[in-house]
């Protein structure tokens, strides 16, 4: 009898033991804006206090060589939610489409409520869904629990946005905490959240997906160093001397533009961006993207207490990225949506608490990128991946039975728009980099703006609205370059030498060998990266909205 109850026990134990092998992971997945890689104590950067993002990424894996698919915002944003480049997905500020219902019910979170998972985002959206875009309230409908504004958020986002107006606290992130804080806790109601459910159940699993709008420029132009802020927000880093960025040329400075002029127009742009053109504006606003950085450091800190006191910290991966970088003078260069190294390439950080201790507090430098995000999030849940889904699950590399997911990356910019931006492409391995210019043949920035003062045209819908005839121009942007339109400029970078991108090798003949593998290795890429199906979007112009009589505002 004795050992029939001593096998029973351990039968009990040997299920116990496999069903919390079994258990589903919480994912907490939290995405910055335009913060470049190099802008954490652990990715390099000897100024800037980061030390939770430090710890985390010491006690996960740090991947050094992740790169974004699209070097902007909106189709960032869309690619890593669908895991799809954007030519397949068709999202950006000049598309003028929103995903379709179809196409957002493969988005990772849509797909993990469907399987069990309790969902909720905070912060920022900066992709519009559904009929009327950021007006159709699908997102909000497609989540447990809601926090968050469409567009910018600004520094203050309480002053912008109706749903964050019973917040506390003013800043941006303070603002994210009180609702990270809400999720987690259930011990208040934060007023303003939209929940689905008086308190989050806690028998499932949760995926968390928090959102900044920092170190954006946008964030951090509207910083006022109000006597309210934080002293983080008010003083840190005044006192210390900021170098200038390796390469940076002043506006002034310039002899040669690092692209042709009849490539990029540089001249046409967006004025946001002009904090590079001198030295003194280049040291205040990094004062105020270092500053906002340990603001999002400090939230990373408290954020691992908050799950420690829930007793959720055993079981809840932490995903860190963001959705791309952006120059700071470097070359003459300000904004982003160029394929360079400086607006690609982003941090990513992957802690995974019930990972073996021989996996973690390592670091990757395998070639990944932004879509890999939701199949790895997917797989890690045990839930399956969707076909359409271009990315790879990375969860291999972390456990380290893999060394590499793909010998390529493939980027892409399609925002091609009267601010001088080019279109481009992008092929690199871990020596080498192709990028590939088209015609840019946009109207000027400069011309639109004088145009809309003499005829008392705001400004703002002269250069941002986006009308049905522009998505005849954005398809031909998809289209073209699979299709055999020819490139007018390219440039060839030995990355191994030459990392930080100086020396074009395109018309060395030295190197034609090299080009030509790489521009075959581009057409296989970029018809990967098309795909065979069409964009699953709905129109989503200023024409499609007025037929509504709706208004688009500029997000």
């Amino acid at each position: 009898m004795r050992s029939l109850t001593k096998l029973l026990t351990l039968v009990l134990l040997i299920s116990l033991g496999d069903l919390a092998a079994q258990e589903q992971p919480n994912f907490i997945f939290i995405l910055t804006d335009d913060q470049q890689y190099g802008l954490m104590g652990c990715t390099g950067n000897s100024i800037v206090q980061t030390p939770n993002l430090d710890k985390l990424a010491s006690d996960g894996v740090l991947f050094t060589n992740a790169h974004v698919t699209s070097a902007i915002c909106t189709p960032s944003r869309a690619s890593i939610l669908t895991s799809q480049f954007e030519r397949k997905h068709g999202i950006n500020f000049n598309s003028g489409t929103s995903m379709s219902i179809e196409g957002w019910n493969t988005s990772y979170p849509v797909v993990m409520r469907k399987n069990g998972y309790f969902t909720g985002w905070i912060g920022k959206n900066h992709v519009p869904v559904g009929e009327g875009g950021y007006s159709s309230g699908l997102m909000e409908k497609s989540f447990d629990y809601w926090y968050a504004g469409h567009g910018h958020l600004s520094f203050y986002p309480k002053s912008i946005h109706e749903i964050f107006k019973g917040a506390k606290s003013d800043t941006q992130v303070e603002v994210i905490a009180e609702g990270i804080k809400d999720f987690l806790s259930n011990e208040e109601t934060l007023e303003g959240a939209v929940k689905f459910l008086d308190q989050r159940p806690p028998d499932k699993p949760f995926m968390l997906s928090v959102s900044f709008n920092l170190p954006h420029g946008n964030g951090t132009s509207s910083m006022q160093l109000k006597p309210s802020d934080d002293e983080i927000y008010r003083s840190l880093y005044r006192d210390q001397e900021i170098p200038l960025p390796k390469n940076y040329i002043a506006k002034v400075d310039i002899t040669t533009p690092k692209l042709p002029l009849e490539i990029h127009h540089s001249k046409d742009r967006q004025t946001s961006y002009n904090w590079v053109d001198t030295p003194r504006g280049y040291r205040e606003r990094t004062v105020r993207q270092m500053q906002a950085m340990t603001g999002i450091d400090r939230l990373i800190g408290q954020l691992r207490r908050m799950l420690k006191k829930q007793q959720l910290d055993k079981n809840t991966i932490i995903v860190f990225t963001s959705d791309h970088g952006l120059f700071g003078g470097q070359f003459g260069l300000g904004g982003k949506a160029l394929c360079y190294e400086i607006t690609t390439h982003v941090p990513l950080l992957i802690f995974d608490p019930k990972a073996s201790m021989s996996s973690r507090r390592k670091s990757s430098d395998a070639l990944v990128q932004s879509i890999d995000i939701a199949p790895t999030l997917l797989a890690m849940a045990g839930i399956p991946i969707p076909n359409s889904y271009q990315g790879k699950d990375l969860s291999g590399l972390l456990r380290q039975e893999e060394n590499s997911v793909r010998s390529y990356l493939y980027t892409e910019n399609l925002w091609s728009t009267s601010f001088g931006n080019p279109r481009c492409e992008a092929v690199q391995n871990m020596e080498w980099k192709y990028i590939r210019y088209y015609k840019n043949e946009n109207p000027s920035a400069l011309q639109q703006i004088e145009t809309a003062k003499t005829l008392g045209i705001p400004i703002k819908n002269m250069l941002y609205g986006v009308h049905d005839q522009q998505i005849v121009q954005y398809r031909l942007f998809i289209e073209g370059p699979v299709h055999g339109e020819v490139p007018l400029y390219e440039e060839l970078f030995h990355l191994k030498k030459d990392p930080d991108e100086t020396i074009n090798l395109a018309s060395d003949q030295a190197y034609l060998d090299v080009l030509q593998k790489m521009r075959y290795v581009w057409s296989k890429e970029i018809a990967y990266a098309r795909g065979a199906e069409p964009p699953k979007v709905l129109r989503y112009t200023v024409d499609s909205e007025a037929e509504r009589s709706l208004l688009i505002e500029p997000k």
